[in-house]
Parts: C-alpha cells; sequence; structure tokens
C-alpha cells in the first residue's frame, strides 16, 4: 500500500513468495486505488537462469547459446521450462528433459538443502533479479532505437495468453511498464500436459491471493 500511495509511478517488481498470490493481490489493491497494473509484475527470472544452467553443465554450450523460456508461475509445478522451444535443449533425450523439468521445479529445495537449511538462494537470485530490472529500466528509457531483445524478459504478470488473469511468460517492457505480453508459442507433448497441470495449481494461488487481500481490506476504505 505504501507503494501504491507514495511512488504510485514506479515499476514495482515483487521478488517476495509466494510471487503466485502476492502479484494478484498487489494488482487489485492498485486497481483499488485506481492505478496502472501494467507496473505490477513477478520475479521469476531465477527459473530461467536455472534452466539455462542446467543445459549448459550437461552439454557445455555457453549460456549465451542457451535460451531456455520458463512460464507458468513461481512455485512447485506451476514453473514450466520449455526445453523444445531452445535449440541446445532440445537435442537432448526426451528423457532428460523430463527429468531436468522436475529438477528446475525442485531448484529452490536444492539450494536449501545443500545449506543445511541455514539460508536459500542468495547471489543467484540476485542475479536474476538484476537481468530483469535492466530489461525494465531499458524499456523505461522510452528509447525505440534500442533493440526489443535488451528490454524483453521472463515476468510473472496481468496477462491474457491463457485464461488465467496473471501467468509468466515473455514480456515487453516500455516507458509505462509492461508493454507487450508475448504469446506462448509452440509446446512439446510432455509441455501441453504440464501445462493443463501448472495452469490448475496457478489457478488456486492466484484466488488465494485475492481472497487475502480482500480479508486483509474488509471493510476498509483504500
Amino acid at each position: 500500500e505504501a507503494c501504491a500511495r507514495f511512488c504510485p509511478n514506479a515499476v514495482v517488481a515483487l521478488i517476495v513468495n509466494p510471487v503466485n498470490s502476492i502479484v494478484p493481490a498487489m494488482c487489485e489493491l492498485y486497481k483499488r486505488h485506481g492505478l496502472n497494473t501494467s507496473k505490477i509484475l513477478g520475479v521469476t527470472s531465477l527459473d530461467g537462469v536455472r534452466a539455462n544452467r542446467f543445459i549448459h553443465d550437461i552439454t557445455g554450450t555457453p549460456l549465451s547459446k542457451i535460451d531456455v523460456p520458463v512460464i507458468g508461475g513461481h512455485a512447485g509445478a506451476t514453473i514450466l521450462p520449455l526445453f523444445s522451444q531452445d535449440p541446445v535443449a532440445n537435442s537432448l533425450p526426451q528423457e532428460t528433459l523430463v527429468a531436468l523439468d522436475r529438477r528446475v521445479q525442485d531448484a529452490g529445495t536444492e539450494v536449501v538443502k545443500a545449506k543445511a537449511g541455514r539460508g536459500s538462494a542468495t547471489l543467484s537470485m540476485a542475479y536474476a533479479g538484476a537481468k530483469l530490472c535492466k530489461a525494465i529500466l531499458n524499456g523505461l528509457q522510452g528509447d525505440e532505437t534500442l533493440p526489443v531483445k535488451s528490454r524483453t524478459a521472463f515476468a510473472y504478470v496481468q496477462s491474457t495468453v491463457t485464461e488465467l488473469p496473471f501467468f509468466t511468460s515473455k514480456v515487453t517492457f516500455g516507458p509505462f511498464g509492461v508493454e507487450e505480453v508475448h504469446p506462448l508459442g509452440k509446446l512439446s507433448e510432455h509441455e501441453e500436459a504440464r501445462l493443463v497441470e501448472a495452469k490448475k495449481q496457478l489457478k488456486g494461488e492466484i484466488e488465494d491471493g485475492l481472497k487475502a487481500l480482500d480479508a486483509l481490506y474488509s471493510g476498509a476504505k483504500l
């Protein structure tokens, strides 16, 4: 609420969990203030960083030549890496990609276990957040001579690419925040099945966020 009151024109990139629920709640709060919800987004770029790294570790291909889209949300089964859309990843056997799909979903838990419960992903999250912020800042410049790629990243935003009101997909940023939400592209058979699973979980988590906001501000004038 402080962002809505004191810096309503800022782009707010939410890195706090549960992202799948917090972003819908924040957008609803902004609506109640009559503000632009295209300035609200969830940071999910760490999922892409992890997917790319896992492919690099297996293939030895430079990270600069790997770009795995990760769509859906930012928790468990809602995290959906589209390995079929990256030529390097798509060259791997299907059983390897299915295993990597699960590993990307569980990567946060893997880090916590590696740290014996004494922490979670920090430097990698900072790196992923910085990558997203660079795209946002390039968009805010309003410089149309900048390559579209330099102001494009994956983020969890208000969306119409699926029947759900919020979804992670490729986003291009402009002077007022989210400028364009790109379609998902072609999915493999495995990814199509996973998309159904991801949307089912994500739907409930979106609803949880909206219900939490209603409960928090019930009877209050924003």
